[in-house]
């Protein structure tokens, strides 16, 4: 008898699989057409050549990227594709080869003199150096060389996410660090600024530097919107791509199929994406746990991490359970920005997040410091709200500034980007052009007819506080 309960169980799971699969299949096809940017894979590096290099070979092989992109995208679009909203048409305003600087590339940044420290910049998921320049002029500025790495498969199309691995990005991590300690020596400052996946990258390095110690220790790490969690559904990801076995359902392999007419990001998302974020988080979680279980993670550095309490893409809740609830007592700190309390938004804002920091985070003393920047219902002034590490007294600052009353929260793309951010703010400074200002749209219409979603527009590029954060990193510098 059991055994036919076991057969009728297989062939419904069977046959609910298949349906999945075909639903899958049927639903990729909408939708637009792929395009010469979602088929052509450049020849990126992987781990294991990547520890092979040095930072002057790393720069050979992109530029070798680059000039694959230009030969076998740029110069072979097709008349249809040579639109104002391609960044891939050298005739767009948003074509990053017209910029003075092409922040897809990585950067450099010295010093006047000699540089008193170095800092390495990991950007994020389908983001490219450009998202950390601002933070990288603060060091520059403060006599620190600043290295701005792009991660492979990152700053030229996005079919160069369906062939890379997450291990591929922290090998391009760990060549950039050891091109930081060679430019300033054994004994100078190291820290690590890690946006979003960037901000795994960086602790997982950190991590990675307690178990080998071959490998150089960083002094501190800035992680802002660090990706220590993500949906959960993301581990099934790599089954949406099954039918993409099939040539003919080769848009299943994509989660997203948008223009790009951004010139530092991708709009575009492969299923591949997802599921690498998914295994990076599962790994990074995995050793947090496993080093504050063995008590390892006291030779951790300080971690000061900058965190919206609305994050559509990564978990802020993560960021305290995965990581802040096991960090021992070495002075490191969490800074969440919290929704704008003095909107009229009224009951269009969900309730579920009116007491969102005190949801997240556990009760004081805590071994940590933590910062919440708020403002109230009743006072638009925005203060700072600080409980020290192994305290339970608040203490209480006004910044003098007021949450914009527009704004009902920070985004998980908003913090590292200044108002006066030419592509994502919303007072760009006029001494730089790349073709588009982001920031500044405020889309009012008919549904339909721009080339992107009226989501993603609604979505806050800038950050209102970007000079408190960057002053607060500052303090780091200095220390």
């Amino acid at each position: 008898m059991a055994w036919r309960w076991t057969r009728r169980l297989g062939g419904t799971l069977a046959i609910v699989a298949i349906t999945l699969l075909v639903g899958r299949a049927v639903q990729s096809q909408r939708g637009p057409a792929l395009q010469p940017w979602h088929i052509f894979v450049p020849a990126d590096l992987h781990a294991d050549e990547l520890d092979q290099l040095d930072w002057n070979g790393y720069l050979a092989a992109e530029a070798r990227v680059f000039a694959s992109v230009r030969s076998e995208v740029t110069d072979r679009l097709e008349e249809q594709d040579r639109t104002p909203d391609d960044r891939y048409f050298e005739g767009s305003p948003v074509y990053p080869g017209r910029f003075a600087q092409d922040w897809n590339q990585s950067y450099v940044l010295e010093p006047a003199g000699p540089p008193a420290g170095a800092v390495v910049l990991l950007h994020g998921l389908t983001d490219s150096p450009y998202s950390l320049r601002h933070v990288a002029r603060r060091y520059r500025d403060r006599g620190w060389v600043a290295i701005g790495l792009r991660t492979p498969a990152h700053g030229t199309v996005p079919a160069a996410l369906t062939d890379t691995a997450w291990e591929d990005w922290l090998a391009a991590t760990r060549l950039a660090i050891r091109e930081a300690r060679r430019r300033v020596g054994p004994n100078a400052p190291l820290h690590l600024v890690g946006f979003s996946a960037g901000g795994a990258f960086a602790l997982k390095y950190a991590m990675d530097a307690i178990d080998d110690p071959h490998l150089t220790r960083p002094d501190r790490l800035i992680l802002i919107s660090p990706m220590i969690g993500i949906n959960a559904f993301a581990r099934f990801a790599g089954l949406a791509a099954l039918p993409a076995l099939l040539p003919a359902f080769a848009k299943a392999a994509w989660l997203g199929v948008v223009p790009e007419f951004n010139p530092f990001k991708y709009n575009s998302f492969p299923v591949n994406a997802a599921r690498q974020a998914h295994r990076l988080t599962v790994a990074l979680q995995d050793q947090v746990q496993r080093l504050s279980r063995d008590d390892r993670l006291k030779g951790l550095a300080p971690v000061q991490t900058f965190q919206s309490t609305m994050d559509f893409t990564v978990s802020s809740r993560a960021v305290v359970t995965g990581l802040y609830a096991q960090l021992p007592a070495n002075g490191s700190e969490l800074v969440l920005f919290d929704l704008n309390r003095n909107t009229k938004f009224g009951p269009l804002l969900r309730g579920i997040f009116a007491a969102a920091p005190e949801r997240m985070v556990p009760d004081a003393p805590r071994p940590w410091r933590l910062t919440v920047i708020t403002n109230s219902a009743d006072d638009a002034e925005v203060k700072e709200r600080t409980v020290p590490a192994g305290e339970t007294t608040e203490q209480v600052r006004g910044l003098g500034i007021a949450y914009p009353r527009d704004i009902y929260s920070l985004s998980h793309v908003a913090l590292p980007f200044p108002p006066s951010d030419a592509l994502y703010g919303s007072q760009p400074d006029p001494s730089e052009d790349f073709g588009v200002n982001l920031g500044t749209i405020a889309a009012r219409g008919e549904v339909g007819v721009l080339v992107i979603s009226l989501d993603s527009l609604a979505r806050i590029s800038w950050n209102p506080f970007f000079p408190y954060m960057i002053g607060r990193i500052d303090e780091g510098i200095a220390r």
